[in-house]
């Protein structure tokens, strides 16, 4: 028994090593990039540089505006989450409601799989795949706010889901008998009892 405890006292200690490694390495980053980045700021002015257009670090008169870059994240952040919210919770009420044994034990794996690719991935599809689809629907280059919005889309939807599926299975059943008890059918006992609770 005193051996098991050992063990597990050792591993405790490990894990905890490793978290306080983890922290000190995001703080020894965020003080890296403050200490050499605030003395820019200090020379650009802080308003020059977060309300600035432009972007010419290589021009002789250098400019460091980054408004457009801070506006372009935003919009494909409200883009991402237009294409990827209501997608992500129509599949979660599916799987919370309306799916079979066989079809579960099919996406759930898969959707836990679309979690663990990595970013690179999602990038080198967006590019092979979705920037040439926008570029012939829309017309230019096709590397812009749309096809950004649908990849980052695309790639919430696995949080969306999970999170989503399992709120929904947090909802009492008695939410659902009694509304279909009162003669609600399914489908409206899903989306006006159950997933506004």
């Amino acid at each position: 028994m005193k051996k098991q405890q050992f063990k597990e006292k050792a591993m405790h200690l490990v894990f905890l090593i490793s978290a306080i490694m983890s922290i000190v390495a995001v703080l020894l980053i965020c003080v890296f990039l403050f200490a050499n980045g605030i003395p820019a700021m200090g020379k650009i002015g802080l308003f020059d540089f977060l309300l600035g257009t432009d972007w010419a670090p290589s021009d002789t008169p250098q400019s460091f505006g980054i408004l457009p870059m801070i506006l372009g994240s935003v919009y494909i952040t409200i883009g991402a989450v237009v294409i990827g919210v209501p997608i992500g919770v129509l599949t979660a009420v599916y799987m919370a409601t309306g799916c079979g044994k066989r079809a579960y034990k099919i996406l759930k794996p898969s959707i836990e799989l679309l979690a663990g690719i990595p970013s690179i991935v999602y990038g080198f599809f967006g590019i092979v795949i979705i920037v040439p689809m926008v570029r012939f629907m829309f017309g230019g280059n096709g590397l812009n706010i749309i096809s950004a919005s649908i990849l980052l889309g695309i790639m919430i939807l696995p949080t969306v889901i999970s999170i989503s599926e399992a709120a929904i299975k947090a909802v009492p059943d008695s939410y659902y008998e009694g509304s279909i008890a009162l003669g609600i059918s399914h489908q409206k006992s899903v989306f006006l009892i159950m997933l506004p609770a």
